[in-house]
């Protein structure tokens, strides 16, 4: 079996790995009868309008919270461009695109010179075009995150004793983003910009869900939103957000120290395989050698990786809780 016949397997296999894992999988695990009871549960009948000053407080908090879960499910399909923003670069959608053909055509030229063949160039160059910018991108987003959320709570802390103090918000969200760290800093400079453009306090704070899509985020928009459209004590208000704010971040670090065994284990198990593989070949190589110098062997090995990396995108979903 030649390596192109070898590589054209190991495609296929991951392709129906994948198809399976994308539509088999939730009807296993009941993700979509739970998505159904979901939608079921949170479909109201449609209401007559009535004006602003006939309507009660509940029913402006009832409304605000449909605007924006109408708001949070259009964004599940970002364009690049608010992909690349929330990552926290200033590139271009042009100079992404840009970036990311020459990243491919280098692994493409790179491949054609080790002598590997056409098919196994396409495939890396494919990989390299598209998958790993996007990886690249996910990686940033997801560290930029983890970075907002560590001085979030203090910067909502700073907006409460400005208000107790007498400042207004907009004059508190300007001291947050004058004196605190990235990336709290340009997004909190964001609203202050997009405020001053004419837009309503409450719908700029809602849009920082939009660049930075966290629960928290949405918490603080919705807390900020129905103050503007009906009032209220909003300084107590935030300080019992940076109160649950405070709260989800000691339980997403205790959620962290009681899932360390899983990973643990996932990470042994899923290394435990090259780790023999290793051991047998330096103390035995001719009874390992048949792997890849067999067609069999060969083949069988493809399998092996294939269902292995199934194994390993398997244990990460079980061991990765939603919080």
């Amino acid at each position: 079996m030649t390596i192109e016949t070898l590589a054209i397997f190991c495609m296929v296999s991951v392709a129906i790995g994948g198809i399976a894992w994308v539509f088999v999988y939730p009807l296993l695990s009941g993700e979509r009868q739970a998505e159904q009871r979901r939608a079921s549960v949170a479909r109201t009948d449609p209401v007559a309008r009535v004006g602003r000053q006939q309507r009660s407080r509940r029913e402006q908090v009832e409304e605000t919270l449909k605007e924006l879960d109408a708001k949070a499910r259009k964004s599940k399909s970002l364009p690049l461009q608010m992909k690349i923003a929330q990552a926290g670069l200033s590139w271009s959608k042009q100079q992404f695109i840009m970036m990311s053909c020459g990243l491919g055509v280098v692994v493409f030229g790179l491949i054609l010179m080790f002598g590997l063949g056409l098919l196994p160039g396409l495939a890396f160059a494919f990989a390299a075009g598209a998958g790993l910018p996007l990886w690249m991108l996910a990686y940033l987003k997801k560290r930029r995150e983890k970075k907002f959320l560590a001085g979030f709570p203090d910067a909502v802390d700073v907006v409460v004793r400005g208000i107790k103090a007498g400042l207004p918000l907009i004059d508190s969200l300007r001291i947050i983003a004058l004196e605190s760290q990235e990336p709290l800093k340009s997004e909190f400079r964001s609203i202050i910009e997009t405020q001053a453009v004419g837009l309503p306090l409450g719908e700029a704070c809602a849009k920082l869900h939009e660049r930075m899509p966290l629960p928290e985020v949405n918490f603080f928009g919705i807390v900020v939103a129905i103050q503007q459209k009906s009032g209220g004590n909003l300084a107590e208000a935030l300080g019992n957000l940076s109160r649950v704010l405070r709260d989800r971040k000691k339980m997403r670090a205790k959620i962290q120290a009681m899932s360390m065994e899983a990973k643990a284990s996932a990470m042994i198990i899923g290394s435990l395989p090259v780790i023999v593989a290793l051991l047998v070949f330096l103390t035995s190589p001719k009874y390992i050698e048949l792997l890849w110098t067999t067609e069999l062997g060969r083949m069988m090995l493809a399998g092996c990786a294939v269902w292995m990396s199934l194994g390993i995108l398997v244990m990460k979903k079980m061991i990765n809780f939603d919080f």
